[in-house]
Formats: C-alpha cells, sequence, structure tokens
C-alpha cells in the first residue's frame, strides 16, 4: 500500500470511529447531561477495544473537531488504552502492531 493509499485508509477508519463516537451520543443526547455523558462513556469503554478507542483519543487529542458535544465531555471517563508498542523492524515492513489494554 503507498504511503498516499495508507493516509486515506487511516483517515477513513478515524471517521468511521468518529461516527460512530456521534451515534452513540445521539442516543445520549435526550438525557439529562451527566446521565448522557455517562451513558456514552459506559458503552464505549464496554464495547470498544482498545485500537477504536485509541483512534477516538487520537480524534480528541487533535482538538475534537467532528466529535459531538458529548462524546468531547466523556473523554475524560472513558479509559484510554495502552499505547501501541511496535516491534522493531515492523513499522518499516508495514506491519500492525499488536493491540493492549
Amino acid at each position: 500500500m503507498s504511503p498516499d493509499a495508507a493516509e486515506q485508509h487511516r483517515a477513513a477508519i478515524l471517521a468511521k470511529h468518529a461516527r460512530m463516537a456521534n451515534q452513540i451520543a445521539t442516543f445520549f443526547a435526550s438525557k439529562p447531561r451527566e446521565e448522557g455523558i455517562a451513558g456514552v462513556a459506559e458503552h464505549i469503554n464496554k464495547f470498544w477495544e482498545p485500537r477504536m478507542r485509541r483512534h477516538l483519543f487520537e480524534l480528541v487529542d487533535s482538538g475534537g473537531e467532528g466529535l459531538h458535544e458529548l462524546v468531547r465531555a466523556a473523554a475524560g471517563i472513558i479509559r484510554r488504552p495502552a499505547e501501541e508498542v511496535v516491534p522493531a523492524g515492523a513499522a518499516a515492513a508495514g506491519a500492525a502492531a499488536p493491540a493492549g489494554a
């Protein structure tokens, strides 16, 4: 995969996870604010694998643009996964790093 194609793929994955998080937030938006925030965090903590949460935090850490306000508010109580460890030589070969946390 070319570097441009890899970057486009990564951007598509981040956009998909943002859309999914926003759908969760839309569901909880009818609840009282604190209940909605807790619901978003609980759902993501229960059902999202570490890699998905890592992608979500990439979006949050870069300003959260495009994320529903409840997702941004819930970020403080969503479990942040451990950093991925890429084995030496794996990044150059394009291999996926093992998921942790």
